[in-house]
């Protein structure tokens, strides 16, 4: 089996393949793996890319298995944090969105009394998402399931249905339309860190219920760790990596897929060749646009432009400070206002994302010192207009062809990162002052530097933007046919394009797929927890202040798995 793509979507089929008996060969055009999940190093400090919360860090649900099965969390601390976000407006007020339902109404309560109704009835409905969240399926694809698991699977949320219904059928948008309090209306709406206008209810529940029981926390070593201990399950497991190896072709016989050709010309056999790798070029480029049926067709001719369709990429920043800036919170969402916003090229909302990274990671810059983490959706568009040369472009360097080195982009595109970071410290020095003067590293990246570094479609951070129009396609096309391209045998899709976003899901999609590649196959699918190392522990972080609705702050407490 080839599979391509080195992203957490990729090693997850590479492991589950090894774990079913197949010899898999992993193809990633980067030079180390993770995809998105991703850091670097600059000077002493690690920037870390990807990881706010893990869906699956704790125990109690399905997702937690995948994780254990991929070996991505043993012999780690997870670290847990009582409040999931803070919502700050423009006059300093703040939302301090603790997961635990309780806790949360009470604070909410003490910020706007005549708001009680929907404060009461959304802290109610996310008590009863705290119960239900066991329920939730991970282990097996609804395509696979019989009758009787499918009838099993919905009795299991039948004493939640209402709720359900209710967040599935209703806008976030509308729902805080509910509230008089104006700071209320804005920062229910950015629970998520950003504004996601598209979003029903139902995902804000499931993020607080999962939050608030331990399973939404935060990896030691951080994102890049969370993909290095996939790959090395991946290897324990007799599998085998190949980087710096750019994908150009599936070679296709008989409309049976047979290998693929790398951009220096190899070319590899397999039986099996499974792409983890981002949709479109899969579908337009590797695979040439023959294989596309009405849906597909559809999602990568035309739907995929629409506006909404597909998650945005992000401008990120990151200052490495000489000093930690204890008063700062691990996540703070800033409402700006439009005035504000004009600094921020290709800001697609008024409002910005503020992590004190260290706060997560500590054991990723030097004792004494911190780093901060800013992030906004971002119009691509904008910065494409801006850029001047190719988007990413394969090189010789010290004898390999590499694909991810720095292009030259024009100086009118530099100039926009530095007027984006010039605004944000200068933001940032406003609420914490004396932290411009503390800057001692510093780097910023655009969805084009996505691009380069993943070739996702636009800088997309995660494939089709869940439910939007684009998400329901693709599980109906999933339900119905499975992950593989009608027309083309010996051929799967795996990883985020194939799934509706979000680590977990990529992790959950190489699962799915060696599931329905081994009944194909006519094998038993197996799986198995790794148990080279020690289970992961749970630490709990209390947040900044502790408001009157919560005078006590809780104490640190240390669990571990049994």
């Amino acid at each position: 089996m080839i599979v391509i793509g080195g992203g957490l979507g990729g090693l997850s089929t590479g492991c589950y393949a090894q774990m079913n008996g197949y010899r898999s060969q992993i193809f990633e055009m980067h030079e180390i793996p993770g995809g998105c999940c991703t850091a670097w190093d600059k000077g002493d400090f690690t920037f870390d890319w990807c990881v706010s919360w893990l869906l699956g860090s704790g125990p109690g649900d399905e997702m937690h298995q995948i994780w254990l099965e991929l070996g991505a969390l043993q012999g780690k601390q997870m670290r847990n944090f009582d409040v999931f976000n803070v919502v700050r407006a423009r006059d300093g007020r703040a939302v301090y969105f603790y997961s635990d339902p309780d806790r949360l109404e009470a604070h909410l309560l003490g910020l706007s009394p005549a708001d009680a109704k929907p404060i009461r009835e959304f802290c109610g409905a996310l008590r009863k998402f705290k119960a239900c969240m066991a329920a939730y399926p991970f282990l097996k694809p609804v395509g696979l399931m019989g009758r009787f698991e499918r009838l099993r699977m919905l009795a299991a949320f039948l004493p939640y249905a209402n709720v359900i219904r209710k967040s599935m059928t209703t806008l976030m948008t509308d729902y805080s339309a509910k509230f008089s309090d104006p700071l209320l209306r804005d920062a229910f709406n950015h629970i998520l860190y950003e504004y996601h206008p598209a979003f029903p209810v139902l995902p804000f529940y499931f993020q607080l219920a999962s939050h608030a029981n331990g399973t939404a926390g935060v990896p030691e070593g951080g994102s890049l760790g969370l993909s290095r201990s996939v790959e090395q399950r991946y290897l324990r497991l007799g599998g085998k990596v190949t980087y710096n190896a750019k994908v150009e072709e599936v070679l296709v016989e008989n409309n049976r897929a047979v290998g693929v050709r790398l951009s220096d010309g190899r070319t590899f056999r397999a039986d099996i060749v499974v792409s983890a790798c981002d949709g479109h070029t899969t579908m337009m480029k590797l695979l040439g646009g023959r294989y596309l049926n009405d849906t597909y067709e559809r999602l990568y001719t035309r739907t995929i432009d629409e506006p909404g369709m597909i998650y945005p990429g992000y401008v990120s920043l990151f200052l490495g400070l000489d000093r930690p800036f204890p008063e700062g919170d691990p996540c703070t969402t800033y409402l700006l206002g439009e005035d504000e916003a004009t600094a921020f090229v290709g800001m697609a909302n008024p409002n910005m994302n503020v992590q004190f990274r260290s706060i997560h990671y500590p054991e990723l810059s030097p004792r004494g010192t911190g780093v901060v983490f800013v992030s906004y959706f971002s119009d691509t568009g904008v910065w494409r207009d801006l850029s001047e040369g190719p988007e990413q472009r394969s090189r010789v360097h010290g004898g390999e062809e590499l694909h991810t080195l720095a292009v030259s982009r024009g100086r009118a595109y530099y100039a926009a990162k530095r007027e984006v970071t010039r605004a944000v410290t200068e933001f940032l020095d406003r609420k914490f002052p004396g932290l411009a003067k503390s800057v001692v590293a510093r780097d910023i990246g655009t969805p084009l530097t996505q691009v380069r570094y993943t070739a996702n479609y636009d800088g997309s951070i995660a494939g089709w933007l869940p439910f939007a129009e684009s998400a329901e396609t693709v599980e109906k096309e999933m339900n119905k046919n499975g992950p593989v391209v009608p027309g083309l045998e010996n051929f799967y899709l795996s990883g985020v394009w194939a799934t509706i976003g979000g680590l977990i899901r990529a992790a959950a999609a190489g699962r799915h797929v060696l599931q329905f590649i081994c009944r194909d196959d006519g094998v038993e699918f197996t799986a198995d927890v790794d148990l080279t190392q020690p289970p992961p522990t749970q630490i709990v972080i209390p947040v900044g202040r502790y408001l009157s609705a919560s005078p006590t702050a809780p104490t640190l407490t240390v669990t571990e798995h049994e």
